[in-house]
């Protein structure tokens, strides 16, 4: 025999029937919509909510488990996985936009690879180099566009 579903829900009906009203993420519509109809006492069981939403038994386990814990609030949050670390620390990525400031800054991707090699023992593709300057780092002044020098070096080259 399966457990009973004991969960007591301190938001109103009314409350949830406006937030979920107004979601917009499908994820988190799912959830409110399990918790108004619990409140509502439209459901009894893990497996009717789970057969209603379409999903498994035990990721509502996991919702309720996480509502339990921390609530409305811990119930809606989006976890994002970490994704992979960067292949340039912060504090390089600082030094290297210093030197993409300075006038006499690099002269080509081949330089920036060469810089990170020698004065920070990075291995770093030239492919990564070129997207890393055409798309990451962040223009500071605009009167001075290092990497637009840089560009147009390269378009010279």
């Amino acid at each position: 025999m399966a457990r009973p579903l004991v969960l007591t829900i301190t938001e109103s009906s009314e409350e949830l029937q406006r937030r979920l009203q107004h979601e917009t993420d499908a994820r988190q519509q799912e959830r409110l919509q399990m918790l108004y109809w619990l409140k509502q006492g439209l459901v009894h069981s893990r497996p009717q909510i789970a057969q209603l939403l379409h999903c498994d038994e035990s990721s509502i386990t996991r919702w309720l488990n996480a509502y339990r814990q921390g609530g409305l609030q811990q119930l809606l949050a989006v976890k994002t996985p970490p994704g992979a670390a960067r292949i340039i620390p912060p504090t390089v990525m600082a030094q290297f936009q210093e030197h993409l400031q300075d006038p006499s800054g690099f002269d080509s991707d081949k330089a920036i690879v060469q810089w990170l090699r020698q004065e920070h023992q990075l291995e770093v593709a030239h492919p990564t180099v070129h997207r890393i300057v055409r798309n990451v780092v962040p223009v500071f002044a605009p009167e001075v566009n290092p990497m637009e020098r840089l560009w147009q070096h390269l378009r010279a080259a």
